[in-house]
């Protein structure tokens, strides 16, 4: 099975050199066919030299180099990238090893049947290590209940930065895509679910990881209104919200 893992990597000096030893190590020694395509979205620090000197060691680490941000932006990139191969699978994982490889394996042994499967942190089986604080989980619960009230959605973590899917499939969702931040997993679970795809949430071992750039409070908003923008665009009556959508934007520039 041929294997495509895109990592994209903001200002990941710190991390990235220890997630790709652990990711290129455990899948030397499996049965599949890998590559890891790392997209190095804009940073400003020495992620690029670092990556560059493991892929010069093995050949099975690429990567691309971004001048635009945004996390789903640079995913979206790397799977473009990656379809013009011929892989089976195609997905991604965050660069901060907080999905370990043994856990994005899950991912890879669970699809039969299914056009992707996700990390879900919500199932009872899943390792969080360490237990999330009250603040972080209330947030989600919250951001999770909107998505689900928003999307009718059957996931329970959309969040979650690990996630594989069929080539095929993957295919059909990409070139439309439009959100390139907060909004990034919902839109990519939205666009599977309107197409009918089947996607399978999976156990996972979830790290908490140093170093955090996220400030939850600001994040929070941000993620707000842009599942709320995101619901106003792909809505069925969008022409009646027009009213509403100029307000959306103006304050997702705010708090962008």
């Amino acid at each position: 099975m041929n294997v495509a893992i895109i990592m994209p990597a903001y200002n990941e000096e710190k991390r990235i050199g220890k997630t790709l030893e652990a990711y290129s190590t455990y899948f030397e020694n499996s049965w599949i066919n890998y590559e890891i395509l790392v997209v190095i979205n804009n940073t400003k620090d020495r992620t690029e030299e670092i990556v560059k000197g493991f892929a010069k060691k093995n050949k099975k680490i690429k990567y691309l180099t971004l001048a635009k941000g945004g996390k789903g932006y640079a995913i979206t990139e790397g799977w473009k990238d990656a379809l013009k191969r011929d892989f089976d699978l195609i997905g991604f994982v965050d660069a901060d090893m907080a999905t370990p490889p043994e856990a994005f394996h899950q991912l890879i042994k669970n699809i039969n049947g299914y056009d992707g499967t996700i990390a879900d942190r919500r199932l009872k089986e899943s390792i969080i290590e360490p237990r999330q604080k009250i603040k972080r989980r209330i947030t989600s619960s919250v951001f999770n209940f909107l998505v689900r009230a928003l999307y009718f959605f059957p996931y329970r973590d959309t969040q979650c930065g690990a996630k594989i899917f069929k080539s095929e499939a993957l295919r059909k969702v990409v070139y439309n895509m439009g959100m390139t931040k907060w909004a990034f997993d919902v839109e990519l679970l939205y666009l599977f679910h309107k197409e009918g795809f089947k996607i399978k949430p999976v156990k996972t071992i979830w790290k908490d990881m140093d170093f955090s750039k996220i400030d939850l409070r600001k994040s929070s908003v941000q993620m707000f209104f842009a599942v709320m923008q995101l619901r106003i665009i792909k809505s069925h009556f969008k022409r009646l919200l027009r009213p509403v959508k100029p307000l959306i934007g103006i304050l997702w520039r705010i708090v962008k």
